[in-house]
């Protein structure tokens, strides 16, 4: 059975690799100047960002096992489980990290906003490949970060400094996860192609009767993305949400299935809605007016 290092506080990741301990909430360590370090699979209670500088083969998060080349970023959030399984023997890898607990945002504005940051939803074989720019650009923070916590005369402006540099580090995360899906091997029509395709193959072969309204969830899995990544790509490319791109393949073909005579109810049934009523809210919502009277009007016209 593989041995899972439970990471409640940020130092128990510390203590393990023998880096430094620089605050209770925070830690920033440089795996470059580290004499004893040995892989781990970690639990994570904490925040955890890690730049690879070097390639890491056959890491895991979750169940997901991937290879990953230079410069690599990846982050994690509390309740999962990343890192590699220890073999006993010590490793001399390159890079950084940055823990940080969830109690040190308490009462800070970065806590208000933490949802925004979907990255740490990803499976790591989305990870951000960094360049050498956008790696320095996240370095020096980190130093700025640990430069604060050396201090041997902590102040109540602390926490405030420290907050904002973990804030700054966030932004230029998305900023260069926004640059890195913008790319043309990422936004390519494939994607969306695959996922109109996807739709399609969902019903064709009924598998609405089944498990109901294909969500985001199953669409990124089917694709092998996490449904964060996915959703965030898929608003990259289009501007909009997948949610609405399913929303919209879903509200098309009831416009079809009622033009084609079908009852309300039969749509209703056949697209996967659990209730009519449930159906006839989301039709009217995307087209303004309830799908008999939208089936109505179509009929009115066609006779004219």
């Amino acid at each position: 059975m593989e041995k899972i290092i439970k990471v409640h506080s940020v130092n128990d990741y510390a203590d393990y690799i023998g880096a430094p301990r620089l605050h209770p909430l925070v830690s920033v360590i440089h795996y470059d100047e580290l004499e004893h370090c040995r892989h781990s699979l970690n639990n994570y209670d904490v925040y955890a960002i890690f730049i690879a500088d070097e390639m890491l083969e056959s890491l895991t998060y979750g169940r997901i096992n991937y290879d990953l080349s230079r410069h690599a970023l990846m982050c994690v959030a509390p309740g999962q489980i990343g890192g590699k399984t220890d073999t006993g023997k010590e490793i001399h890898t390159k890079g950084w990290a940055l823990l940080f607990a969830p109690d040190l945002l308490h009462g800070t504005a970065l806590e208000s906003v933490m949802h925004r940051y979907s990255f740490f939803s990803y499976n790591t074989n989305e990870a951000l490949l960094l360049n050498d720019e956008q790696r320095q650009s996240i370095v020096q923070m980190l130093e700025l970060i640990r430069n604060e916590l050396s201090r041997s005369n902590e102040d109540d402006h602390t926490k405030c400094i420290v907050v904002a540099h973990i804030s700054v580090v966030l932004e230029l995360i998305g900023r260069y996860y926004a640059t890195q899906m913008a790319m043309p091997q990422r936004n390519s029509a494939d994607i969306l192609t695959r996922f109109e395709n996807l739709l399609k193959h969902y019903y064709d072969n009924g598998l609405q009767m089944q498990h109901g309204l294909p969500t985001v969830k199953y669409c990124a899995q089917e694709l092998f993305l996490s449904p964060n990544y996915f959703g965030d790509l898929v608003k990259q490319i289009t501007g909009d949400s997948a949610t609405n791109t399913i929303r919209r393949f879903v509200m098309q073909r009831a416009s079809a299935l009622l033009i084609a005579g079908h009852n309300v109810s039969e749509t209703a049934e056949t697209l996967g809605f659990e209730y009519p009523q449930h159906f006839t809210r989301q039709f009217k919502k995307y087209f303004g007016e309830t799908p008999s009277t939208f089936q109505k009007r179509r009929i009115r016209r066609e006779k004219v």
